[in-house]
């Protein structure tokens, strides 16, 4: 692979005596990674189950390197269930950066497509809350659907330039990700784009908009609350010199020291570089700490309509029929579809939402359909009917391919779980389970 020579100067003055190393990487296979989704599943349940040999990885407690060459990783049926996230070692580690504990409120700024807001919410274990934002809209929505597949329900999507979002939703967060867009040239070993596309002008244009971003970043972190700001390129201009301008122009901000063991030390005692030498393809990652201390600010809401008596009865009497006791959330109607949300996003008002809570489903003629993510967000024991699947059953592919299977049990919506992991659903009569897993996450071929 030929690399702009403009590129490699500069390569040297952050690698120095190692950029021949890393150009001498180039003719390995790049790394491939996963991490464990724990809403769903736990590594000694998941790993024997994916067929091929894992790795720990330094980089995240629940990550692991995969073989170069395992091949259809995205339509294996433990991806579909949401047992894991399929995401380049060294980039899961800025969500561990971010300290997360139980109980957080988490803003994941630039979130598309959604590995490190999968990592958080795992953390988070159903608690507090993970709020991902992605401002391009086709993004959002991958965003989105990737939010489903792994189970997220304490969530929120949106797409909202940060400039919008983050002072409407002031001092709301204890935890704030920064993995902004940059010159991408972390991913110069698997991405060909990646090299065709770079020039020194974008690089200076991605520091303008980085140091933008986490201006507007700042304004949403509490006092006392961590931002981690990373990048997936080398980048001086990009990295420590947008570290040190945002210091400057942030004064209410400070550096936090990093002591990980993972990644080598630069300049900044608050910022950690990982290349191809250190397990990873290139990453970069600084941690801040907002001076003072204080609780975090509520998030705004407007009040609620509440449910007319006709549309109180009609949703009780479906989460009656889905669950083995009602979930216990707060239960919105918007246009006739009908939200799951706990208390703490109940009446959210902010900039560019696209979902908040679960999408439970939709009212048609006097009854509610359920949607896929009413039954992804739930756990099996929560529910009345589910099938039980496991990966050598062959109704898994079936199903996965949005055939009609074969379903003992009662009349009724019935959850299909993989391995323990719900997946999607169906409605099940006669014998048979009439497919409803969505069109455009099925496998074909």
């Amino acid at each position: 692979m030929i690399l702009p020579e403009d590129f490699i100067n500069e390569l040297r003055l952050v690698l120095g005596s190692d950029t021949e190393k890393y150009l001498q990487s180039f003719d390995k296979e790049p790394f491939r990674g996963i991490s464990v989704n724990l809403l769903k599943t736990a590594p000694e349940k998941l790993l024997p189950l994916l067929g091929f040999e894992t790795k720990k990885s330094p980089f995240y407690s629940f990550g692991y390197y995969i073989p170069s060459d395992t091949e259809g990783i995205g339509s294996s049926a433990l991806h579909h269930a949401g047992g894991f996230y399929v995401q380049e070692p060294s980039a899961s580690s800025a969500a561990e950066l971010l300290c997360i504990e139980k109980g957080d409120y988490v803003l994941d700024l630039c979130a598309a497509p959604g590995g490190k807001s999968a990592q958080i919410a795992s953390l988070l274990g159903g608690t507090g809350l993970i709020w991902s934002n992605e401002p391009v809209r086709n993004r959002a929505r991958i965003l989105l659907s990737n939010h489903e597949r792994m189970g997220i329900a304490n969530g929120v999507v949106s797409s909202c330039y940060p400039d919008e979002l983050c002072p409407a939703l002031e001092g709301c967060f204890d935890k704030v990700l920064v993995d902004a867009p940059c010159s991408g040239e972390g991913m110069f070993r698997k991405n060909n784009d990646a090299v065709t596309e770079w020039s020194r002008e974008h690089v200076i244009s991605c520091a303008a908009r980085q140091l933008s971003i986490l201006q507007s970043a700042a304004t949403a972190l509490r006092e006392g609350g961590i931002l981690v700001y990373s990048t997936c390129t080398f980048s001086l201009e990009e990295n420590e010199m947008t570290v040190k301008k945002f210091l400057e122009a942030c004064p209410e901000l400070e550096a936090m020291e990093i002591n990980e063991s993972f990644g080598r030390k630069t300049e900044l005692s608050n910022a950690v570089r990982v290349t191809p030498a250190e397990g990873g393809e290139g990453h970069f990652a600084a941690r801040f700490r907002k001076k003072g201390e204080s609780h975090r600010r509520e998030l705004p809401k407007e009040k609620i309509r509440p449910l007319t008596a006709e549309q109180k009865r009609l949703t009780e009497a479906f989460l009656d029929d889905i669950f083995n006791s009602r979930p216990g959330a707060v239960t919105e109607i918007m246009k006739n579809c009908v939200f799951l949300r706990p208390e703490r996003l109940e009446g959210l008002k902010a900039p560019g939402i696209l979902r908040s809570g679960i999408y439970a489903g939709d009212i048609v003629k006097n009854r509610i359909e359920p949607a896929h993510s009413l039954f992804t967000t739930a756990s099996p024991s929560s529910l009345r009917r589910v099938l039980e699947l496991d990966i050598e059953d062959e109704r898994t592919a079936m199903f996965l391919r949005g055939e009609e299977i074969s379903c003992d049990g009662e009349k009724g919506y019935t959850a299909v779980a993989i391995e323990g992991m719900i997946t999607g659903f169906g409605k099940c009569s006669g014998g048979r389970l009439k497919n409803k897993y969505p069109k455009g996450l099925r496998n074909t071929g």
